[in-house]
């Protein structure tokens, strides 16, 4: 157990994590040259084409040092957004040691600073190394002052590296198997391993990466999951080294992963713990965290038919992220669905992405929302984040809605720009100071979450030219003016395009949805109204006028009568019509309409 060394690689977005993790694999001939690619731990399509990193990788090297000693090295490559920092918090809790990776041209971001306060709440020893030293931009003095002065860690001994050309790598190497510390445990103990991760494999079903705390996981072991007392045959164990190599156990301090012929998702729990079934351990170790999804939408699939596939996809994809949570629902217009809970509106986006790609599926999502809290008159606090369920008005006491404390750090040229920013979306300044002797400010705000979901993030990123970046927690929850604005078209409610907003964005909204609905439903024989409304006030409107067809082209003089009666006769029928017709809005109607423009 000296020799093995556990480490996650930390880092805000676009730092060099996984640049550097492709360099230490290189290092330790993981892969020979001919399958190296880059990002070699992105293994997903998505991850490449966005070059961020969603899921955390793991990866274990063999290292013989400059004493001659042959080290073990389990590293776990993070992802860098906030929406994913619960794999970030998860990988931590597998490992003793973390890599703070920072651009030394960059300097520390808002990222930068969370990601690291939870390696230092794990108890981590921290490395820190100096990324794209090679830039002609690099200031790598000026970042370790940053570094002393924001986060409060010596940086007189940072590692200087450039993680594209493969400078410093070696001296990385050296200073994970001299500084940070070798894994604690007893071989001899009872097993007592926690799951840190699980995906679905169409071959071998579900496949668990643990660490080993106590004792030794064999193949053939009856093994126990102690949160639901479930017990498994172990089939294969195994390592990633990146490629899956079978090893037939794994003793306290290593990380690996096993396969048991567990058919059922629901049964694996990210954070339980696994001991033996013949020797038990006395106690579970502790979990993770409970995450809590904070925006939702609803998820429906365009073929109705398609829905008991995409309850097993939703299903499957649960199991590789727990962090994302989901119920069936129905609604009038889209039929039947889901209500899908996420930490943020990339988890959003990817997961939707993933369902559409990974399981060829064609859905349609509607507009996100967060939870408010109503206080009904009769005493009852109800959480509240679809629309439909939104109490009558007249019942409700008080609305409160989530708030978070944003941590922004921006170039001192666009700060004035991003004060307006949060100030639009109703944000209270708590405080603004400047990082050590640099003009990066770091700001901290206020802000309904409800404002923060949709673009705040684009927008940021667009004002600052990519300069600044946001970190953000859920901070409490406060009284707010809310109404739930509902659409009618002819009179009849249209649920799937009803949303929950701030008072003083109702109307503007309501027109926005009503002229986008005017231009996509298409025209009748007879006059469509297209209404907003809040409560029983209509606050906006359009109306689609009918087809009309020309019944007095056939008149060459005569009587004015004549023609009168003809248009009479006209306007009964299309009275009649408007009284029996029904509109069938088209699904992409639904789609457009709720799109978020600038």
């Amino acid at each position: 157990m000296n020799n093995i060394r556990n480490f996650a690689i930390i880092a805000h977005i676009d730092h060099g994590k996984s640049t550097l993790a492709d360099r230490l694999i290189e290092e330790c001939n993981g892969l020979e040259t001919r399958e190296m690619t880059n990002q070699v731990l992105d293994s997903m399509d998505i991850e490449r084409e966005r070059g961020i990193t969603i899921k955390a990788q793991t990866v274990r090297l063999n290292y013989t040092a400059n004493n001659g000693n042959k080290y073990c090295l389990n590293l776990m490559d993070t992802p860098g957004h906030v929406d994913f920092s619960y794999e970030v918090s998860r990988s931590l809790a597998a490992c003793e040691g973390s890599l703070l990776v920072v651009d030394s041209s960059q300097g520390v971001e808002a990222q930068t600073l969370a990601n690291v306060y939870k390696a230092i709440d794990n108890n981590h020893e921290i490395i820190v190394v100096l990324n794209k030293v090679d830039l002609p931009a690099a200031d790598p003095e000026r970042i370790k002052l940053q570094i002393e002065e924001v986060i409060g860690i010596d940086a007189t001994e940072s590692i200087l590296i450039s993680a594209k050309t493969g400078l410093g790598i070696k001296d990385v190497l050296e200073a994970i198997v001299t500084k940070l510390p070798a894994p604690q445990g007893d071989t001899n103990a009872p097993l007592q391993a926690i799951l840190v991760d699980s995906w679905y494999d169409p071959y071998l079903g579900v496949v668990i990466l643990v660490r080993v705390k106590n004792g030794v996981l064999k193949k053939g072991m009856r093994i126990v999951m102690m949160s639901n007392n479930a017990t498994y045959q172990v089939d294969n164990i195994g390592i990633f080294t990146p490629k899956k190599v079978m090893t037939g156990e794994l003793s306290a301090g290593e990380v690996g992963f096993i396969t048991a012929s567990m058919k059922e998702v629901a049964d694996c729990k990210v954070g339980d713990t696994i001991t033996e079934e013949k020797r038990p351990c006395n106690k579970a170790l502790p979990g993770f965290k409970e995450v809590h999804p904070v925006v939702f939408c609803s998820i429906f699939p365009n073929n109705t038919d398609d829905f008991k596939y995409l309850r097993e996809a939703l299903e499957k994809l649960h199991l590789n992220d727990a962090s994302f949570t989901f119920d069936a629902e129905t609604s009038n217009a889209l039929g039947y669905g889901f209500r899908c809970g996420f930490l943020g509106m990339l988890h959003l986006e990817v997961i939707q992405e993933r369902l559409e790609r990974e399981f060829d599926l064609d859905l349609t999502a509607t507009a996100p929302s967060v939870i408010y809290k109503v206080a009904t008159q009769n005493g009852k606090v109800l959480n509240i984040h679809n629309p439909s369920d939104m109490p009558d008005p007249t019942k409700i006491e008080i609305v409160e809605e989530p708030w978070i404390t944003a941590t922004i750090m921006v170039p001192d040229q666009y700060l004035g720009e991003i004060l307006s920013l949060c100030e639009e979306r109703r944000g209270e300044q708590q405080d603004l100071s400047y990082v050590g002797n640099t003009t990066t400010a770091l700001l901290k705000y206020k802000l309904p979450l409800s404002e923060v979901v949709f673009d705040f993030y684009d927008r940021l990123k667009s004002i600052s030219k990519g300069y600044a970046s946001l970190d953000w927690e859920i901070s409490d929850y406060q009284e707010s003016q809310i109404d739930k604005l509902s659409f009618l078209v002819n009179g009849e409610p249209v649920d799937a395009l009803a949303c929950i907003v701030h008072k003083s964005r109702a109307e503007k909204r309501g027109r926005e949805i009503c002229a986008r609905l005017k231009d996509l439903i298409p025209r009748q024989q007879y006059k469509i109204a297209i209404q907003a409304a809040v409560g029983g006030k209509i606050i906006a409107r359009e109306t689609i006028n009918p087809y009309r067809k020309d019944v007095t082209a056939k008149l060459y003089g005569g009587d004015v009568t004549r023609r009168m009666k003809l248009l009479e006769k006209q306007k009964k029928g299309k009275k009649r019509l408007h009284s029996v017709g029904n509109i069938n809005i088209p699904q992409n109607a639904f789609i457009e309409a709720l799109k978020i423009n600038d």
